[in-house]
């Protein structure tokens, strides 16, 4: 068995399967991505284990530890040879002790060569903590609410362009409608884990586009360097023309549950006012969805036009787009890319 720190673990995790040994609970909360939960104690076994060796100490919890784990040796041993067929195998536990210990002893007994995470899955948050923005540039896609920001996110990905999609990554469209339709968010943990993950899949030489977000997404909140990172980022806002935006609103939330829509509609209620938000109301429960957007529009506009305005230290370009075709739009945001790349 070999300690290895988490720069060097991940790099291996590229090519080596990763063990996680914490119990199920934990894993859930948060995890390196990619890695397969082999827990050594499942929940109730754990709190079990705790509860001994609170109760009476160490020796006394290990040996029940001993007892649970026993029956489970050849399970362990089998989904290993079946992840790992060369047999080169990288495991972690929380803070890199007994468990990750038990289970690398197990597997190097069983033929394997295991490497351990020095620290555990601790070290590794604190390691993602530490260079989730370190050597990266950004480049901010802005512009008003249905302005296609993520479409042209993903064309410009498919130009070949550094892309990171931070909705997809969080599940979640970023307003009050955009969890409508898309299931269970991450934690925050993990979010955190897979935009480590992504931001690190561009070499220090390319600049990473990203779409103009607030802290929050859903449920989810931006850890702070990175957030402060983007608003410290040059901040690319497009201008596209508003029956275009309706086009692109339409498309995307006209096919959604109704009754949720209304429920979203409620929620921003005493923003909107009384008149506007029984408007929209009546509107949706006719079909109306295009009456709909255009009312629900200056409010949003009107906020993401504060949102901007309150940015000190960002340089902002704009980039307008009203007489141009979308088939365009990707070729003139990669030709304004240079202007901004004197920013960074």
């Amino acid at each position: 068995m070999k300690e290895i720190q988490p720069g060097e673990f991940l790099e291996l995790a590229a090519v080596q399967p990763v063990v996680d040994v914490r119990s199920p609970s934990e894993y859930a909360l948060g995890h390196i991505p990619g890695a397969i939960n082999m827990p050594l104690f499942n929940d109730e076994e754990r709190a079990r284990v705790g509860t001994i060796y609170k109760q009476t100490g160490r020796s006394e919890a290990f040996d029940m530890g001993l007892d649970i784990v026993g029956p489970k040796m050849s399970g362990f041993v089998q989904v290993a040879r079946e992840l790992a067929p060369e047999k080169r195998i990288l495991v972690h536990c929380w803070r890199g002790g007994m468990r990750s210990a038990s289970m690398s002893w197990l597997l190097e007994t069983a033929g394997f060569r295991v490497n351990v995470l020095k620290g555990g899955y601790k070290n590794y948050r604190s390691h993602i903590r530490e260079n989730l923005v370190t050597g990266k540039k950004f480049i901010i896609l802005g512009g008003l609410t249905g302005s296609g920001k993520t479409i042209w996110l993903h064309q410009l990905a498919d130009s070949g362009e550094a892309v990171v999609d931070l909705e997809k990554l969080a599940n979640h469209r970023g307003s009050v409608f955009g969890g409508i339709g898309l299931g269970i968010q991450p934690t925050n943990e993990q979010f955190e884990n897979d935009l480590f993950l992504s931001l690190q899949e561009f070499n220090p030489d390319q600049v990473i586009w990203l779409e103009d977000e607030s802290r929050q997404i859903g449920r989810i909140f931006m850890p702070e360097p990175f957030y402060l990172a983007m608003k410290s980022s040059p901040l690319l806002r497009i201008k596209i023309a508003l029956e275009l935006r309706i086009k692109i609103i339409l498309d995307e939330y006209a096919s959604l549950d109704k009754e949720k829509l209304a429920a979203s509609i409620n929620q921003i209620s005493k923003r909107l006012g009384g008149l506007v938000t029984n408007q929209c109301l009546e509107m949706l429960e006719k079909g109306d969805f295009d009456g709909v957007v255009r009312q629900l529009l200056p409010y949003y506009d009107k906020t993401y036009t504060h949102s901007t305005q309150v940015r000190e230290k960002q340089q902002i370009v704009e980039l307008d787009l009203m007489s141009s075709e979308p088939g365009t739009f990707v070729s003139k945001l990669i030709e304004k890319k240079q202007d901004l790349i004197q920013y960074l």
